[in-house]
């Protein structure tokens, strides 16, 4: 099985690159949809958040309000580096557990912004990085609704992506036209499919 890390920074375009490879027929997971899936769950990791950031987080009806909880955590980087040591360390467990269920030629996807910035790259065979410079990216954020501020707190939390492009093992710039991106995708789906073929 070929395990690959999806990433890139803010409005760069992962979860457009995400669902081509799904199209490929590749295995797809998004890893801030398993962490909102550990909230939802009332688990571990919500217990361990409610105890470390307070009932402040959660919203009338219990649950973890994650605009409440970003708030805190993107004005300090000592608060977001403790949340990220909750969620991750589950997160690497449950992945662990999904890639045992899937078939030894499976090619899985895993789409995680911060792959680089926490140096785990080990964990996977290769990293994708999904590149586009800062202003495409702002754009494409606040195109879709996101505030200025908060684009720029979190931007501000994530490794350039020119500093990205001397770390990933493959590169899909996606700063111009679909088609583009289209193409270069067809090209690594063909590639990945022969490399996990060659695992077996």
């Amino acid at each position: 099985m070929l395990k690959i890390a999806l990433t890139g920074n803010i409005g760069s375009g992962k979860s457009t690159v995400a669902k081509l490879f799904e199209d490929c027929g590749f295995y797809v997971y998004d890893a801030d949809r398993i962490i909102k899936d550990f909230y939802k769950e009332k688990g571990e990791v919500y217990k361990r958040i409610v105890e470390v950031f307070g009932q402040e987080v959660l919203s009338e009806d219990g649950n973890i309000d994650t605009k409440k909880l970003a708030d805190i955590v993107f004005s300090d980087k000592e608060k977001l580096s403790i949340l990220e040591n909750i969620t991750h360390s589950a997160l690497y467990g449950r992945l662990e557990e999904i890639f045992k269920t899937l078939p030894k030629d499976a090619v899985a996807i895993v789409e995680a912004s911060l792959v680089l910035e926490k140096k785990s790259k080990g964990r996977y065979d290769f990293v994708v990085l999904v590149y586009a410079p800062y202003e495409v990216c702002k754009l494409r954020s606040l195109a879709k609704g996101m505030t200025q501020e908060d684009f720029e707190r979190r931007w501000k939390n994530q490794m350039s992506p020119e500093e990205k492009l001397r770390l990933a093992d493959y590169i899909v710039d996606n700063s111009k036209d679909l088609e583009r991106t289209k193409e270069r995708i067809k090209e690594l789906c063909k590639l990945f499919k022969n490399l996990a073929a060659f695992q077996l």
